[in-house]
């Protein structure tokens, strides 16, 4: 397995500096952003794509300093119910498919989005109950009327690239957990896929090393993000875990994104990436910080640090005990 990061949370040091400090931290792999929600801080993939001599400078620069391109980044909502933001986020999907190969990737990590409860609706409508029978409905709606549609030709394109399409599973659009991957794997293609991150999990009540399991056995991991998320056992107990308070109301909210370790230890992490490896997941993990207690810089170094005291790096060699 691979050491890396999802490197727009280095956006603000710049490209060469971020590179650098990749380096410093002896990563072995880097997640670009190039769209939607995590920007494009690095360069403009649609001047790269027509860019060959840019092409190569990217994936210089990046060897120069021992990183491998393990994946494009462009969580988006490519089916929002606003046509403008819709199209948008679309094309920025479709030039990171495109681009991804010339990068020396065959990852896209996005979101399946989420459309709104019907066609005149303006805003994404996530659904979270089976009843009063207008979810029902809406669900029947978003999925058979839009989602279906839209990556069905979204997996062609991506087979037709060699892409593969690595949904994070994200409360708030339609894939959010490891039965909708596959349902969406099922209705639409096999180009279509998982980025597993545990920390949307965690607080949803799912054990992301069952998770590991059942997408593993899918075939369908394609990659992993290293993300912890800490659970408020009295908030949560009193309010449960669905929460909309603001991500810096720390001491309110039931749970919080945290630094690989600090959400989780040991008893998570080692069999996390142990399942991950039984499953025949050997990628990378990718770091991604969003943790409120700490800065970028330290809460990134002490992922580094503890994740690379779990990782498996070796293939086992002969079983000399037997």
């Amino acid at each position: 397995m691979k050491l890396g990061v999802m490197s727009a949370g280095l956006s603000g040091m710049g490209w060469e500096k971020a590179l650098d400090y990749c380096q410093k931290m002896e990563l072995e792999a880097i997640e670009l952003p190039v769209g939607c929600f995590p920007g494009q801080p690095f360069f403009d993939p649609a001047e790269v794509l027509k860019d060959k001599a840019a092409q190569r400078r990217i994936i210089d620069d990046c060897q120069d300093h021992g990183l491998q391109i393990t994946g494009l980044a462009v969580h988006g909502n490519p089916v929002h119910p606003d046509r403008m933001i819709a199209k948008a986020h679309a094309r920025a999907h479709d030039i990171a498919v495109r681009l991804a190969p010339k990068l020396g990737t065959d990852v896209v990590i996005n979101f399946s989005g989420c459309p709104g409860g019907g066609p005149r609706d303006k805003t994404p409508n996530w659904v979270t109950c089976p009843w009063p029978p207008d979810f029902e409905a809406i669900l029947k709606y978003q999925w058979h009327d839009v989602l279906i549609p839209f990556w069905l030709r979204k997996n062609k394109e991506a087979e037709r690239e060699g892409v593969k399409i690595a949904f994070e599973a994200h409360p708030g659009f339609c894939v959010y957990n490891p039965e909708t991957v596959l349902k969406l794997r099922k209705a639409c293609g096999k180009q279509l896929g998982a980025n597993l991150d545990p920390s949307h999990f965690f607080w949803q009540g799912i054990d992301p090393v069952e998770a590991a399991r059942v997408l593993g056995d899918a075939k369908c991991i394609f990659h992993v993000h290293g993300k912890d998320t800490g659970i408020d056992s009295h908030n949560t107990r009193v309010n449960g875990t669905l929460d909309t308070k603001s991500y810096s109301n720390l001491h309110a909210r039931s749970w919080v994104f945290r630094t690989c370790g600090y959400g989780h230890g040991d008893e998570f992490w080692k069999p996390f990436i142990s399942m991950l490896k039984c499953k025949g997941y050997d990628g990378v993990i990718s770091i991604e910080h969003e943790d409120s207690l700490m800065s970028v810089q330290e809460g990134f170094e002490k992922a580094v640090t503890y994740l690379r005291s779990v990782l498996i790096k070796e293939q086992p060699g002969a079983a000399w005990w037997f």
